[in-house]
């Protein structure tokens, strides 16, 4: 099957057969398409679209261009959850051993940030000795005796999408819901799963700017998924301020810790943590409804269940023992801290939550290329919510930086970030649910 000719069917907006689908896919994975033939193709779907059959078809060839994880000899669901990112997201770190402790299993394999969100991986990687990248063997025998074990992507799932979607990225076709829907879920099958609970997150800090856009991508997820014989409900959450008083990977995971231990809990990150782990627990079966699914994630919460299974699993994949009871003994810690003041008495009025994420960015805490390394210890703390109340020269947050130069430029976009006028309107984060 002549790949021009898979590329002039849906140029000329027709309807892809299964067989040119998994050929278009083939080529993408052995090489034979070019780089030029790939992105042709993935302009004709920005232009043309893909029916939802399509796009299914799509993301079961891509899944099965590499590994495929088999978890059958499981006695309970594995279920994961994917987020669109975001400034202050690390659900991920409490979710998996939330739902985990409740009977769940969680091969978690999740990716580094890149821009203004932060990414799990990094947040993982942060911590001492913990093996991020392990082999099959060690990830399965941690899921099977943790239940839960958070990851990086193995070279070997789904390569055909890593290598249409870094051609998708020179070639200004990365904005297409369908294209998007299908590299996310092709690594979702690839791990296994036997459900998925989306965060599409909309907002100023969110890759979809608005709910319309957010609710477009959630239907797309949820129905491809359910096509490709997955179960999938979505969450549409509010990114419109960082979703954690805290950004910055080895910051992240001590909020994480002291959540996780009931120390310190971020209300809107409880929220929306929560409501995906009642999902999730909904989903797969393991409570009666959602209103049950929230009763359990809580009371493993509360019981101290979900913080030892996350501390089982740092341990079993490397990382230093006694990691829950003392985190800052063993992370980084950066050389200075200066806090960012209020300009004016007032309310937070907005947050350009983007800016905030760049801020993290100036300071070594992310990625401008994937190539680039990142400083574990940065970042930002203590960052107030939309609706504060503050007086002038009041602490917006606290930068945790390495240099001066780095710190003063991080606190000149902080301070543009941030705007003190009139007591806004404040959103649930959790805004809709997709089911």
């Amino acid at each position: 099957m002549l790949i021009a000719e898979i590329i002039r069917h849906k140029r000329d907006g027709l309807k892809l057969s299964d067989k040119e689908v998994t050929a278009m896919v083939a080529g993408i994975s052995d090489g034979s398409a070019s780089e030029g033939q790939v992105a042709a193709f993935a302009m004709a779907v920005i232009f043309q679209g893909m029916q939802p059959d399509e796009a299914a078809a799509l993301t079961l060839a891509m899944r099965d261009s590499g590994d495929v994880f088999d978890w059958s000899h499981l006695p309970g669901p594995v279920v994961d959850k994917h987020s669109t990112g975001g400034v202050g997201d690390n659900v991920s770190l409490m979710l998996a051993p939330i739902v985990a402790a409740a009977g769940g299993y969680v091969p978690m394999i999740s990716g580094r940030g890149l821009g203004h969100t932060g990414g799990t991986l990094d947040k993982m990687e942060s911590i001492p000795g913990y093996n991020a990248q392990p082999d099959n063997e060690l990830f399965d025998r941690v899921v099977t005796e943790i239940g839960c074990a958070i990851i990086g992507q193995t070279g070997n799932l789904a390569p055909a999408d890593k290598r249409f979607y870094a051609i998708r990225d020179v070639t200004a076709t990365v904005e297409s819901v369908p294209l998007i829907t299908a590299s996310i879920l092709s690594k979702k099958l690839a791990a296994g799963l036997g459900g998925l609970v989306m965060d599409v997150k909309c907002g100023n800090g969110a890759f979809m700017d608005s709910r319309e856009k957010a609710r477009e991508l959630a239907e797309s997820l949820t129905r491809v998924a359910r096509t490709a014989g997955l179960p999938c409900n979505a969450l549409i959450t509010d990114m419109n301020q960082p979703l954690a008083s805290t950004a910055g990977n080895a910051l992240e995971v001590v909020n994480a810790v002291e959540f996780l231990t009931g120390a310190h809990r971020d209300p809107r990150l409880y929220a929306v943590t929560v409501a995906l782990c009642g999902e999730m627990l909904a989903l797969s079966g393991l409570a009666a409804d959602r209103e049950a699914g929230l009763a359990k994630a809580r009371e493993v919460l509360e019981n101290g269940l979900a913080a030892e299974v996350f501390g089982r699993m740092i341990t079993a994949l490397g990382g230093p023992a006694g990691f829950i009871e003392n985190p800052d003994a063993f992370l980084a810690q950066a050389k200075m801290t200066r806090a960012v003041t209020a300009p004016a008495s007032g309310y937070i009025s907005g947050i350009a939550t983007r800016e905030v994420g760049l801020a993290v960015v100036e300071l070594g805490g992310g990625r401008r290329r994937p190539s680039d390394k990142v400083n574990p210890a940065v970042g930002l703390t203590g960052l107030l919510d939309l609706g504060t109340r503050v007086e002038q020269d009041d602490p917006l947050c606290l930068i945790h930086a390495d240099d001066e130069d780095s710190a003063g430029q991080a606190e000149a976009q902080v301070l543009a970030a941030f705007q003190i006028g009139d007591a806004p309107e404040i959103a649930n984060p959790v805004l809709e649910i997709i089911a």
